[in-house]
């Protein structure tokens, strides 16, 4: 009965390895060091996740750049004001992928999705 669990074993072991890697490299192994990276949400998200993402990510960094008359406000969709409050978010946390999960509505981009006069902040 051990012998059946040689394959699982060896395959947990794998993936712990992997993630103590991952974690000592700062989290960046999909990344290469200094390769710019820019959290927006997913497009398949939907309405209520997003509200709450943007109401959490305001509650912990100042998302005033997506106030009417402010560089951010347009388009005035729930899309967009999500992508950047998440950004702002994922950029003052340190730009670790699990500042961007957002319970599987976030992704982390190396393209600069920053729009119009609306700057996608790169700490």
């Amino acid at each position: 009965m051990a012998r059946k669990l040689e394959p699982y074993t060896s395959f947990l072991a794998l993936s712990f390895a992997l993630l103590l890697l991952s974690l000592a490299a700062g989290g960046a192994v999909a990344s290469p060091q200094g390769q710019k990276t820019w959290c927006v949400a997913k497009p398949s998200s939907d309405e209520a996740t997003l509200t709450a993402n943007v109401n959490y990510a305001c509650s912990q960094v100042d998302c005033k750049v997506l106030q009417r008359g402010n560089p951010c406000f347009y388009p005035d969709n729930l899309m967009s004001h999500a992508s950047v409050a998440m950004n702002l978010y994922y950029q003052a946390r340190g730009r670790n992928y699990w500042n961007c999960h957002f319970k599987n509505s976030g992704l982390v981009t190396i393209t600069d999705p920053s729009f119009g006069s609306c700057n996608y902040v790169y700490y």
